[in-house]
């Protein structure tokens, strides 16, 4: 009889998300969680953190380049960007194809899922030791309540608000994230389902403007390996509105930037599609 391997990630009590697996290419543990690195049938290889999916090689395009270029390219001349999480790397590897940036500060608070990723998931890890990446190994909350630097874009690469990471949903974090930007700084943050996670949502938008945010913007894409397989970000700017920043001079900085989801119609497109019931 031929047995089969399959990873089945509960998504909610009633809902769950499974693939065949090829091969268990890694699986361990660090001081904060399981680490699995799983070869998919269907998705390539996946990182999983304690048993959820986080990225998959076949659609974390679409993640990585969504939470990344909607910031940068409407910030018109971003120098300094702070990441936090993401260890995976693929948010600073999107971050990096932005000439005009000069430093990256990439927090993570685990090293043994950047170690892993490095080896076994280099397509998304490739730029982690860029000579512009300053790799610092700490608390994201601890980082921004404590330093004196100042970002023009700060990317909240993060995972579900459970464990340590519930803090990087919570009050306290955002104000710290507005001290950490310079006065025409631009923040981004994933921020769930917004089918499974709408007070959530809603509280983060009332967080920011409590941080004095000026301009708060959700958009919505689909990830097909993520709850729902619809997902939210949520862009938060001190003086420059994602909605509008020029078409013609996106698609002129795109001609040096490879991209494969991103383009200049969907900037627009992705604020704009934000459904009536995300709005209300």
């Amino acid at each position: 009889m031929k047995c089969e391997l399959w990873f089945s990630e509960y998504q909610t009590k009633a809902l769950k998300l499974s693939t065949k697996v090829k091969d268990v290419l890694y699986t361990g543990n660090s001081k904060y969680q399981e680490i699995q690195i799983l070869d998919t049938e269907e998705y390539g290889r996946a990182l999983i953190l304690d048993n959820t999916y986080q990225t998959t090689e076949r659609d974390e395009f679409i993640y990585h380049e969504l939470i990344s270029h909607p910031a940068l390219f409407t910030h018109p001349n971003p120098k300094k960007v702070l990441v936090i999480g993401g260890g995976d790397g693929g948010t600073v590897r999107e971050v990096v194809k932005h000439e005009t940036v000069e430093k990256i500060d990439f927090v993570e608070l685990d090293e043994k899922v950047v170690e892993v990723c490095k080896k076994y998931m280099p397509t998304l890890s490739c730029e982690i030791d860029n000579e512009k990446v300053n790799t610092i190994f700490t608390d994201g909350i601890r980082y921004v309540a404590e330093t004196n630097e100042k970002y023009d874009v700060i990317i909240v690469d993060c995972p579900d608000p459970v464990g340590p990471a519930k803090g990087l949903f919570e009050r306290e974090f955002y104000k710290n994230v507005y001290k950490c930007l310079n006065d025409d700084g631009i923040m981004v943050q994933q921020t769930e389902s917004p089918l499974f996670n709408k007070d959530l949502i809603k509280n983060i938008h009332f967080y920011l403007k409590e941080a004095k945010f000026n301009i708060i913007r959700p958009l919505v894409v689909t990830i097909p390996t993520y709850p729902s397989g619809f997902w939210s970000f949520t862009v938060a700017s001190k003086k420059y509105d994602p909605l509008k920043v020029d078409s013609e001079k996106i698609k002129e900085k795109l001609n040096n930037i490879k991209t494969k989801y991103y383009d200049e119609e969907v900037h627009k497109g992705v604020f704009l599609a934000v459904p009536k019931f995300l709005k209300e």
